[in-house]
C-alpha cells in the first residue's frame, strides 16, 4: 500500500516545480538546488520517509530530479519498501529518461523509461533483478513534450490557479500517456513537522483508470507564496487500504 503512495508522489508525487516557458510555467521560479524531506503516515502510523531532490545540471538537459522512499517501523515488518527514482528533464521540464529501482516486499525490480521527443515515443523496460530477466517491455505514443510523474509536480508548482480553476498536464510513466487534470480547490492552513503553512489544496486526477487503475484520490497542498512548496500530499484509497499522507519535515536549498 505504501508503494502506491510513492507512485502518487512520483506522479505528481503529479503529479504531478516550475515548468515550460509557455502557458504552463515560469522557469525563473525554479531553485538551482532543493532537497525536501517528508514524513509518511499511514493509518496514524509513522510509515516511512521520503526525500525529494531537485537540481540543475550542466548541458542541454537542464534538470535532475530524484525521489527516495523508505518504509520504517511496523510498516517495514509488514511490507518493506525501499524505492529510488531518478529522472532527467530538459530545460522546459520535458522528460528525457527515468529510472526506478524498487525493493517492495520480496520483489526487486528495475524500470527504465526513455522518452524520444523527436519520434514522440516512450520506451519502457522492466527487469526482475532477482531472476535477471526482462518482465515487461512497451513502446507507446507520447506528445512532443511529456512529463514524467515527478516532473509533473514541478509543472503543478508553476501554475497560477485560483480556487475553482483547472488545468491539464501531459504525464507518462512509460506504459501509458495521459492528460492529467488538476483542479485548484480551497485555501487551507496546513500544519506539518516543518511548521504551519498557508496553502492551496489541489486535486490531481491520476488514479481510477487515468494513469493508474487503482481506486484512489490524490491531493496536493502548495504554499501560497512564490516558492509554492509542496508541504503535504495525500492519497486516499478505499477503507481496506487506507490513506497515505506525506508531510514536509524539513527543506534544504542551494
Amino acid at each position: 500500500m505504501l508503494s502506491q503512495g510513492a507512485r502518487a508522489f512520483l506522479l505528481l508525487l503529479l503529479a504531478a516545480l516550475c515548468a515550460p516557458a509557455g502557458p504552463l510555467g515560469r522557469p525563473g521560479l525554479l531553485p538551482i538546488k532543493e532537497v525536501l524531506h517528508y514524513q509518511v503516515e499511514w493509518r496514524l502510523l509513522n510509515a516511512g520517509t521520503a526525500r525529494l531532490e531537485w537540481s540543475e545540471t550542466p548541458g542541454p538537459q537542464g534538470w535532475e530530479v530524484g525521489l527516495q522512499l523508505a518504509s520504517t517501523g511496523l510498516v517495514s515488518k509488514l511490507y518493506k519498501v525501499n524505492d529510488a527514482y531518478k529522472a532527467h528533464l530538459e530545460r522546459d521540464l520535458c522528460a528525457v529518461r527515468s529510472h526506478m529501482d524498487a525493493q517492495e516486499g520480496s520483489r526487486r525490480r528495475e524500470a527504465t523509461v526513455t522518452y524520444d521527443r523527436a519520434a514522440r515515443k516512450a520506451r519502457f523496460l522492466e527487469r526482475d533483478l532477482l531472476r535477471s530477466v526482462v518482465v515487461n517491455t512497451r513502446e507507446i505514443d507520447i506528445p512532443e513534450c511529456v512529463h514524467d510523474v515527478v516532473g509533473g509536480l514541478y509543472v503543478l508548482r508553476s501554475l497560477a490557479l485560483e480556487p475553482g480553476q483547472a488545468a491539464e498536464i501531459p504525464v507518462s510513466d512509460g506504459r501509458k500517456s495521459v492528460l492529467a487534470r488538476v483542479i485548484a480547490q480551497e485555501r487551507e492552513q496546513v500544519k506539518t513537522p516543518s511548521g504551519r503553512h498557508q496553502a492551496l489544496r489541489y486535486e490531481v486526477f491520476l488514479f481510477n483508470n487515468v494513469l493508474y487503475r487503482r481506486r484512489a484520490r490524490l491531493y496536493v497542498w502548495l504554499t501560497e507564496d512564490q516558492r509554492r512548496l509542496p508541504v503535504q500530499v495525500r492519497v486516499k484509497m478505499p477503507f481496506a487500504i487506507g490513506t497515505v499522507t506525506f508531510q514536509l519535515a524539513k527543506e534544504e536549498t542551494g
